[in-house]
């Protein structure tokens, strides 16, 4: 397995300096991940510095609390997709969807997604916010989107993925809606177990720590 290809290497740290992204950047060149994962102000630096590669450039939208209009996260997509973002990460409106306006939410992500066109969507639950039945609602409902993926965290909630989210999504996805496990993936084995269970792609921010520590598992 090739568990480089399955991440979307991540910077989201309000205080990141320009230097940081480069590091980044220059950490996904050298381990050949799918993407990094950044704030959209960079997007236009990322791709600059990753032409002649193969990563993508993956951006977050109502990030990291999701409560914005569903018209200024479309503008956020529109705008971050002109950039050059491949990928895009939108948080739903969480306080929306646990009152139960179930339409309200798949009618957000269904805009986001006509703004994506063929860029990849993913959509983030915030997991940590949610009881086991609602994790398994929600599921159903991105999976009546047309999003790509499903994904579990922020990484700005008090945890980050665990292993019981991944099986629930996993349990209550369609077949074709893919699943990102996000946060709090510390060790090699974490990252093993969230794949084994069904994740398709993995956000962390602990990315070389976690590929050398496959490197001893091989």
């Amino acid at each position: 397995m090739d568990y480089n290809k399955l991440v979307d290497h991540t910077l989201l740290s309000p205080e990141a300096l320009t230097k940081d992204i480069d590091r980044l950047i220059d950490e996904a060149k050298k381990y050949n991940f799918k993407s990094v994962c950044i704030a959209p102000s960079y997007i236009k630096y990322a791709k600059e510095k990753l032409q002649g590669t193969d990563i993508l450039v993956c951006t977050v939208i109502g990030f990291p609390l999701g409560y914005n209009a569903t018209s200024v996260k479309v503008y956020e997509t529109e705008i971050a997709i002109k950039h050059g973002a491949d990928e895009i990460d939108m948080v739903i409106n969480i306080g929306r969807f646990k009152d139960k306006e179930y339409e309200y939410v798949l009618n957000e992500i269904k805009k986001i997604k006509e703004a994506c066109g063929d860029k990849v969507l993913k959509v983030i639950v915030e997991t940590a916010l949610l009881t086991a039945e609602e994790i398994a609602k929600i599921t159903e409902i991105v999976s009546q989107s047309g999003a790509d993926f499903i994904k579990t965290s922020t990484g700005f909630s008090y945890r980050g993925a665990s292993f019981d989210d991944i099986k629930i999504m996993k349990a209550n996805a369609r077949p074709d809606l893919l699943i990102k496990a996000s946060g709090g993936i510390k060790t090699g084995d974490d990252a093993i177990k969230m794949v084994e269970l069904g994740a398709n792609r993995l956000g962390m921010s602990k990315s070389v720590i976690i590929m050398e520590d496959l490197k001893l598992k091989k």
